[in-house]
């Protein structure tokens, strides 16, 4: 008969033994591990999410352009004018634009917003006054007392975009906006400002790239022999034209409001229980890995 070795198997009652004789050490590092992560989660400011729900404007698909392409095509193709049209979703763009650093910079700088963002020390839920921090920022003089001077642009859009909520709803076109921050008024108020701004801004594109379609068109036709490319130009004329009616006539160009966002009353941040609970179960798992090393890793090593 061939012999067996167990040498290398675990034997189940020394391993109870030896989590026993250790259980006096697996209490207290864990006991520790709950204390610290109960201290770290108090520690942790409470931050407040407020955000809006939004739906398309209008119609996303391809405009007068399109129309015009199948019927003046070629002809427009002869003068070098192009009247290809992409289609491009514009609500799909307004979100790329609004994680644009052009964009963020732009709404820094008109809301006058960026002590309130980078220099913030904590807020008052009594008096519902934001604190700023004042060995970063001096309120009296407004300056920066760093010693490296204002935020850098990257930092500045870091901390933008890590408090800017965006959320697309799978299977819908409908978007949720918002902002996360330690003063609810503040985030319910940057969320109805960001979705303003993210019109306006869409909007100005498409009323100056209208205007300056319109000025060339007109140079065109001044210059233009055919009666019918002379058509096609006024109908390319009229075209521009509804868009910058549109544009000036809707407040919301791209985004309509479904639910505007509010002030909220709880706070989203931190989840001081999650973080006991991991803190606790970690430190109680470290434990253990370390009380079972010592005992049979050791001896081998020796």
């Amino acid at each position: 008969p061939q012999s067996v070795n167990h040498d290398d198997e675990i034997d189940l009652l020394e391993l109870l033994k030896v989590l026993w004789d250790s259980k006096l050490e697996i209490l207290a590092t864990t006991a520790v591990a709950a204390f610290i992560s109960v201290i770290y989660a108090l520690s942790q400011p409470n931050i407040y999410q407020a955000e809006a729900l939004l739906a398309p404007s209008g119609d996303e698909g391809p405009g007068g352009i399109s129309r015009l392409a199948g019927q003046f095509g070629g002809l427009a193709s002869l003068a070098g004018v192009s009247l290809k049209d992409e289609g491009v979703n514009k609500s799909e763009l307004g979100l790329e634009v609004l994680e644009s650093r052009k964009f963020v910079r732009e709404f820094v700088e008109r809301h006058k917003i960026l002590p309130q963002l980078m220099a913030v020390d904590y807020w008052d839920p009594e008096t519902r006054e934001l604190k700023l921090d004042a060995d970063i920022y001096d309120v009296k003089s407004k300056a920066w007392l760093d010693k490296d001077g204002p935020p850098s642009n990257h930092s500045i859009y870091k901390t933008f975009i890590e408090s800017l909520v965006l959320e697309v709803e799978t299977g819908s076109k409908f978007v949720r906006i918002g902002f996360k921050h330690r003063s609810p008024d503040i985030a319910a108020e940057w969320t109805g400002l960001v979705v303003k701004d993210l019109n306006d801004a869409l909007r100005r594109q498409d009323i100056n790239e209208a205007e300056s379609s319109i000025a060339y068109l007109r140079k065109q036709i001044a210059s233009s022999p055919l009666a019918d490319l002379r058509n096609l130009f006024y109908e390319l004329i009229q075209s521009q034209t509804e868009t910058m009616m549109l544009a000036n006539v809707r407040e919301e160009y791209v985004f309509k409001t479904i639910d505007p966002a509010i002030v909220p009353e709880n706070k989203s941040e931190p989840k001081r229980a999650l973080i006991c609970i991991l803190g606790t179960f970690f430190g109680g798992l470290f434990a253990l890995i370390y009380v079972l090393g010592r005992h049979y890793i050791h001896p081998l090593n020796s």
